[in-house]
């Protein structure tokens, strides 16, 4: 195959489903829509196709005086990520969720493409850069929400049409503003024989607020199993 061997190709194939993994497993953690191994497809398929443009066309097509750009196809990677970036992004009201696992996918598919072309140094200080950015910078949210008098609210509940409704109501008659929702991903939970779901909200509360009032009007709505603050034991409903 052209300038490279079928050992170099593995080894940088796997290079790319490693750092992809790695970045992949953080936002699998966080139970986000796109997580280990679409991260890992991302990061190889990138590597893959920039291999096929550096190396795929170094044959007979030279030789007939035909110019051949390398970076024309690879370059298509980041249209097509971005579509696929899309698909994470989720708008509820005037909160939208997805936006950092959209620019994760983005981000691998640039480290699949340097692995793949055979920039090492570069893709693993990016994956340096973003396990810095994801993990160790993750405690800087909590620490703006509390100067901006945000809190978050966990919801535990039956996974169920209306259970956001439901929820929403209650915030709505309260005059509390919603900044953030984040859905985690729904579990069978065997005594229960129903699946539930933990909907992590961000949101700003008014000046004069009665938490545990807000807290019961909460914990007694229909399928609510259980609700609480960020760091607090659950508040639960005994009738599920």
């Amino acid at each position: 195959m052209g300038l490279i061997s079928y050992q170099e190709v593995a080894f940088r194939l796997f290079l790319a489903l490693l750092f992809g993994g790695i970045v992949g497993f953080e936002r699998e953690s966080q139970n986000r829509p796109a997580g280990f191994r679409t991260h890992i497809l991302v990061s190889v398929g990138s590597a893959l196709v920039m291999l096929v443009s550096a190396y795929g066309f170094s044959g007979g097509l030279i030789d007939f005086g035909v110019k051949v750009d390398p970076s024309r196809i690879a370059a298509q990677v980041v249209t097509g990520v971005g579509f696929l970036g899309a698909g994470t992004i989720l708008r509820h009201g005037n909160t939208v969720i997805g936006l950092t696992t959209a620019a994760t996918l983005w981000l691998v598919s640039g480290i699949g493409l340097a692995v793949g072309i055979g920039f090492y140094l570069g893709a693993a200080l990016a994956t340096l850069a973003v396990l810095i950015s994801l993990i160790m910078l993750r405690g800087m949210d909590s620490y703006f929400a509390r100067k901006r008098c945000l809190r978050r609210l966990w919801v535990k509940g039956i996974y169920q049409p209306g259970l956001l409704g439901r929820v929403g109501g209650v915030l709505g008659e309260l005059g509390i503003f919603v900044v953030k929702v984040d859905f985690g991903e729904a579990q069978f939970i065997e005594n229960l024989q129903e699946n539930v779901v933990t909907i992590d909200f961000v949101l700003k509360l008014p000046s004069r607020f009665d938490t545990p009032d807000f807290l019961q009007k909460l914990a007694v709505l229909e399928g609510i199993i259980g609700v609480g603050w960020e760091g607090d034991e659950l508040l639960e409903n005994p009738a599920g």
